[in-house]
């Protein structure tokens, strides 16, 4: 039968996103899994992919999506519990038709999620996720009969083969990291990159003291790593010497660093020291969304590079630099995306391109982020109609006058000679609107974002 959404659950570019058990259960995850292999099988006849994270419902969801992809005739590659970007870069060493990892990144414990992966390997764009949602609310998926039901394997060598592609970048010299003999400090809030993040910094020689580094799924904090959530890494940077702490997101995507004072330097950093160390190597144009820090842009500028934006979204991320030749991008929450590697956020890669600046440049993270610009964002969350957002963004246009706007995406205004924007957008995983703000003061950032939510107050 045709699925029926139920309320709670959000479905968008990102995939399907709810609380485990309302809305979320074993019989809708098999629902969906059964649509998403036959829609994909109308494409190819390969095997999907399938990886999770460590969250508790996990194993039970893992089950369920591949009771449902082998009831359509797919066949199925679990790979256990891995890196999201590892399960991305395994479509494509395996030919598979898609992939579906069992993820809800850095949302809480109570929540999971599927993560709906094309042949590319990469997430399902605008349209292919639209004509998957026709298909899942529209169609009968044709069952296998019982000779032809799909198979299932395993894949127990996935990282392995994303670590060596991550050693063997020309953009990551690894003996040069070595000699630095960095004592680092890691929180991975019990997600899946504990021990993947471990092997990695062990093969760069550093020394490790880590937290959270047990893929058991719970979570001792909110796993989001935002500055706000990462007091027991700064602790444990200042009273361990480590050059640096590095905070992974459960399902290893994404990146957020702790100087060596034991001060958290925000995720938006993370893509500009990122992309340092690939434009100081590779020049070219750099990608990334509306609602990334403009350090990035002076990055880029000190390079001679240019910045082109794009939705909020990964995928929209990943297209944008396939279109414009990118070679390094990525979004201001901490993902850093390589295309010598792939079209996906990728935490590990992160970690080694942070480590690399630093060998570059002899240098400390304090140091490194110094060297630039010094912004504040201020990031809120509203409850507002979807229905009057329209109304919404002609209002705040018109009381906030910006200098410039841009409406692929909610709305974005900018004053550039006030080196301040702000963002208003619907939340893609979460049932509420977004208030970004970003100026060189937080007083301003505040200011805008405090005004924007006034003037939607008075729409709702």
């Amino acid at each position: 039968m045709p699925v029926q959404i139920p309320e709670g659950l959000m479905v968008s570019v990102s995939g399907v996103r709810g609380r485990v058990g309302a809305p979320l259960t074993p019989e809708l995850i098999g629902a969906f899994a059964s649509a998403f292999g036959a829609f994909m099988a109308e494409g190819s006849r390969g095997p999907v992919c399938l990886g999770r994270d460590s969250r508790t419902s996990g194993p039970m969801f893992a089950r369920a999506v591949t009771a449902g992809l082998q009831s359509v005739g797919v066949d199925v590659i679990d790979l256990g519990i891995v890196p999201t970007p590892t399960l991305l870069l395994a479509v494509r060493h395996h030919g598979a038709a898609g992939a579906i990892g069992v993820t809800a990144s850095h949302n809480p414990a109570e929540w999971n999620a599927l993560k709906l992966v094309s042949e590319e390997g990469i997430f399902l764009d605008a349209d292919r996720s639209s004509a998957f949602r026709a298909y899942l609310t529209e169609q009968d998926p044709p069952r296998a009969s019982w000779d032809t039901l799909g198979t299932v394997s395993e894949d127990g060598g996935a990282w392995t083969r994303h670590l060596h592609r991550i050693l063997e970048l020309p953009h990551v010299d690894v003996g040069a990291i070595r000699a630095r003999g960095l004592k680092v400090a890691v929180d991975c809030v019990h997600g899946a990159g504990g021990p993947v993040v471990s092997e990695l910094l062990d093969a760069l020689g550093c020394e490790v003291v880590g937290i959270g580094m047990e893929p058991d799924g719970l979570f001792p904090r909110d796993p989001e790593p935002t500055a706000a959530n990462l007091a027991d890494l700064c602790e444990l940077v200042r009273d361990s010497g480590a050059v640096a702490g590095l905070a992974i997101d459960p399902d290893a995507d994404r990146l957020s660093l702790v100087d060596e004072n034991g001060r958290p330097l925000g995720e938006d950093l993370t893509l500009a020291l990122a992309a340092a160390t690939v434009l100081s190597r590779t020049p070219g144009p750099v990608v990334t969304n509306l609602s990334t820090s403009q350090v990035l842009e002076d990055v880029a500028a000190a390079y001679g590079a240019t910045v082109h934006r794009a939705p909020v979204g990964e995928v929209n991320v990943a297209r944008r630099m396939q279109s414009e030749g990118a070679v390094v991008g990525g979004e201001g929450n901490g993902g850093v995306i390589l295309p010598a590697l792939q079209h996906t956020r990728d935490a590990p890669l992160a970690v080694a391109l942070i480590l690399q600046h630093l060998a570059d440049e002899g240098i400390t993270l304090s140091e490194a982020a110094g060297r630039w610009p010094t912004y504040t964002i201020v990031k809120e969350k509203v409850t507002f109609p979807r229905e009057a957002l329209r109304a919404g963004y002609t209002a705040l246009e018109e009381d906030l006058g910006a200098e410039s706007k841009d409406e692929s995406d909610g709305l974005r205004l900018a004053w550039p000679k006030r080196k301040a924007w702000l963002h208003v957008r619907p939340s893609g995983t979460e049932p509420v609107v977004r208030l970004i703000a970003e100026a060189p003061d937080e007083s301003r950032a505040r200011e805008l974002v405090k005004r924007a939510a006034e003037v939607l107050e008075g729409i709702a």
